[in-house]
């Protein structure tokens, strides 16, 4: 059934045929559900490294390339971290209203932390805890909050925006955002590469990429700047985060390279996992997704991305149907 009645039903397709240039066979939604799978595969992969030194690894794992839970949050194989889990929340929030919309994703995270999940960052339980005290659906500026939660669970948004005028989609973007980080090295991380996504799902390549969005967030926020050396054991600061995130990304041949990658460089590595898994998937579909890693990952899980990626793509297509009229 229609999530909204009365939106022509050729919207979506009028919005994929405007927007796919893609190569090959690979199509708007097969690059989609390859983002949506390989954050989730990513952070998977990622999770049983966290906090290791890529020396700790070489020593336990060799090359960690296998989906097998463990690490420090003791995970079952399979099993997800908080980038997945808010993801999929902010997903549902989206679906439930029809928009990017504060409150909205500000009551799924807090309904998601009554979980109690196994993994929260101190940056995120503060947002959370201070929207249900107050109600207020953006957090005050905070120099401690240029972390990552902002930007590992963007990819909904990215989804439910594409083909939106800039302004609009960067607004949607700060809005799930701010409700537990605000600081500018936030704000542009979290835009850059929600923009890199839907560039990768429009069939653009990693030159378009490093040349486009990239190169306007190094130019606007040199800390970003990322050739300069390998960025091992990178932290949960969004600039170290994403430093290793575009080097895996602009130096590897493929989806599994990239994710071998970056996690084998240990630190924060189920978010750079799944950052770098929804641009690597974007870029390469999900078809490029080695079957070992999605086989392996929680079926609950695989099951809602399959069934919330049409969904939020479908939601872009009556939005831009709208925006036409």
């Amino acid at each position: 059934m229609s999530l909204h009645p009365g939106v022509p039903r050729d919207a979506l397709s009028s919005l994929e045929a405007r927007l796919s240039r893609a190569a090959g066979d690979l199509d708007l939604h097969g690059r989609a559900l390859g983002a949506y799978l390989g954050l989730a595969v990513g952070d998977a992969l990622g999770a049983t490294v966290e906090f290791m030194t890529p020396g700790e690894i070489r020593a336990r794992h060799g090359v960690h390339d296998r989906i097998i839970g463990g690490g420090w949050l003791r995970l079952r194989p399979g099993a997800i971290t908080d980038d997945t889990a808010m993801s999929l929340a902010l997903g549902r929030a989206i679906l439930q209203v029809g928009v990017v919309e504060a409150r909205a994703a500000a009551e799924a995270f807090s309904a998601w932390m009554r979980t109690r999940p196994p993994d929260i960052g101190n940056t995120v339980r503060r947002g959370i805890l201070r929207y249900r005290r107050t109600g207020e659906t953006e957090t005050p500026f905070n120099e401690q909050d240029a972390g990552n939660g902002a930007c590992m669970r963007v990819l909904p948004a990215a989804l439910a925006t594409l083909g939106r005028p800039p302004p609009a989609m960067a607004a949607a973007c700060r809005r799930q955002a701010r409700v537990t980080h605000h600081h500018p090295l936030s704000d542009a991380g979290t835009l850059c590469v929600a923009r890199m996504v839907q560039q990768a799902l429009a069939g653009a390549g990693r030159r378009e990429l490093i040349h486009g969005p990239v190169a306007e967030l190094v130019r606007v926020h040199p800390a970003f700047r990322f050739r300069t050396r390998r960025e091992e054991n990178p932290s949960p600061f969004i600039v170290h985060t994403l430093r290793a995130v575009f080097q895996a990304v602009f130096d590897s041949d493929g989806f599994e390279d990239c994710l071998v990658d970056v996690v084998n460089r240990g630190g924060d590595a189920d978010t750079t996992g799944a950052i770098a898994g929804m641009i690597a998937g974007a870029l390469h579909g999900a078809g490029a997704i080695p079957a070992r890693w999605s086989d392996a990952l929680d079926p609950g899980v695989r099951r809602e991305i399959q069934w919330q990626t049409p969904r939020l793509l479908q939601l872009a297509g009556a939005r831009e149907g709208m925006d036409r009229d």
